[in-house]
């Protein structure tokens, strides 16, 4: 059987890929495993699910909850929140397993479920791996007493993850300004009240979720509306979360785009003058810009490069025990206060520098030159090849003889989506579009399905 699971717990088209049958049986399984590891103690283990806005949550909602409560978990049902306090609150209370609902930037029709271990840390591949091989085998149902019990208590969600965020953003935000699109997403409700609650002026929109609109010409994939804003209203900055606010992108008072690797660039060297970046070391993925690379080695920052996605940069943080890592598209970990991207705490930490720095968005972020960057994804083809096709591999070597040290390739099979990613960098723009171009041709042509 392929890997149901991808770079980000299981996601796809709801109702179709990802159907109420298969989030029972997800639930089943998770819970099976999750019991099968824990010490007996007379009480039975609790898992918390979370989703974000979308109109497919609600089912598949109370389906993982059915699957759950079946196999002899108890489960709190919190509604509508963000990634980061699913893990939160995996992490900070007595919870065994923590289930988020959402297929973060992906347009609505697509949904997804990801897993938390207590602790708040995502599942790794391996335990993936063994929920997957439990789907469908015979096992001893509980039965009577033994089956869990279901509650709905989102108050407690919202108001543990809203004091979570004050404790870490340790200071007030009078004086600001923030211009803040929420994405109809998990964060409408709770980026407005986190900046509330630290005094910030927060000038709010795509606040309004109604199961449908969620991502849609807003957010961190359409920062359109935000950059406009943001000059509109004078704003300081302005920042903007994608569908679960798991990732975050800001824009200067100017509308220029700041994304993730200029966010945690200038987070790295604020935290490397206070003292509190650990080992003076960035973790980046190979998706971050060369001009990310380059700017920290001038300012005397290590780097460390891992795989795309934030669960990668965790575990290159925790095994090498660095306290900052992300991700280009704007996932952002400090690992003091977070066990996974988030996008409200970071635009919090962002606001925060920007406030005791004294100093604008724009020039916090300025010694990091974006070296031109294109990226082309590459659909219809068989994702599978994408590293191995010998017609590929020599395009690829092909053209990272023409850019020689002054850019790159990178190749990826999405880990999300059924694509290959072409990302070219080079000295000029020109330039990399024409490589980039030639690159995606060769993969159309030679991997196509």
């Amino acid at each position: 059987m392929a890997r149901l699971f991808g770079t980000d717990g299981v996601r796809g088209l709801a109702n179709v890929d990802l159907t109420a049958p298969l989030a029972l049986e997800l639930g089943e399984a998770a819970a099976r495993l999750t019991i099968q590891g824990r010490p007996a103690s007379g009480h039975k283990p609790k898992a918390i699910i979370g989703r974000d806005t979308r109109i497919s949550g609600e089912f598949l909602d109370h389906a993982l909850a059915a699957g759950l409560a079946s196999a002899g978990m108890d489960v709190i049902r919190v509604g509508v929140v963000t990634t980061p306090t699913v893990a939160h609150l995996t992490a900070s209370s007595s919870v065994d397993l923590g289930v988020m609902i959402s297929a973060s930037h992906n347009p609505m029709p697509d949904n997804g479920i990801k897993f938390f271990a207590h602790g708040g840390y995502k599942l790794p591949d391996q335990v993936e791996d063994q929920i997957q091989e439990l789907l469908n085998t015979s096992w001893d149902r509980p039965t009577g007493a033994a089956v869990g019990e279901v509650e709905y208590d989102d108050d407690w969600a919202e108001k543990s993850y809203i004091e979570h965020l004050m404790t870490s953003l340790g200071t007030d935000l009078h004086g600001l300004r923030i211009a803040v699109d929420c994405a109809n997403g998990g964060a409408s409700f709770l980026a407005p009240e986190a900046f509330r609650q630290a005094g910030a002026d927060a000038v709010v929109i795509n606040a309004a979720p109604d199961g449908r609109n969620i991502n849609d010409k807003a957010g961190s994939t359409h920062p359109e509306q935000l950059q406009a804003l943001t000059v509109a209203s004078e704003a300081d900055f302005g920042v903007a979360y994608d569908g679960d606010a798991d990732r975050c992108l800001a824009v200067d008072r100017d509308g220029n785009i700041v994304d993730g690797d200029k966010i945690m660039g200038a987070l790295a060297v604020h935290m490397r003058d206070e003292g509190q970046l650990a080992k003076d070391t960035l973790v980046v993925t190979v998706m971050s810009n060369l001009g990310l690379i380059l700017a920290m080695q001038e300012a005397g920052i290590k780097t460390v490069q891992t795989g795309v996605g934030d669960r990668y940069v965790l575990e290159a943080m925790l095994e090498g025990g660095y306290s900052l890592g992300g991700e280009q598209s704007g996932h952002i970990i400090a690992k003091k206060y977070a066990t996974t991207g988030d996008g409200i705490l970071s635009s919090l930490l962002l606001a925060r520098m920007v406030k005791e720095s004294g100093r604008d968005l724009a020039d916090l972020t300025s010694f990091i030159k974006r070296l031109p960057q294109t990226l082309i994804n590459v659909g219809g083809v068989d994702r599978s090849r994408a590293n191995t096709d010998p017609a590929v591999q020599e395009a690829v070597t092909a053209a990272e003889a023409v850019l020689g040290n002054t850019g790159r390739v990178l190749l990826r099979p999405s880990g999300t989506e059924p694509l290959v990613r072409v990302m070219v960098e080079a000295a000029t723009q020109s330039q990399a579009d024409g490589v980039a171009s030639r690159l995606a041709d060769v993969v159309k042509e030679n991997l196509a399905l």
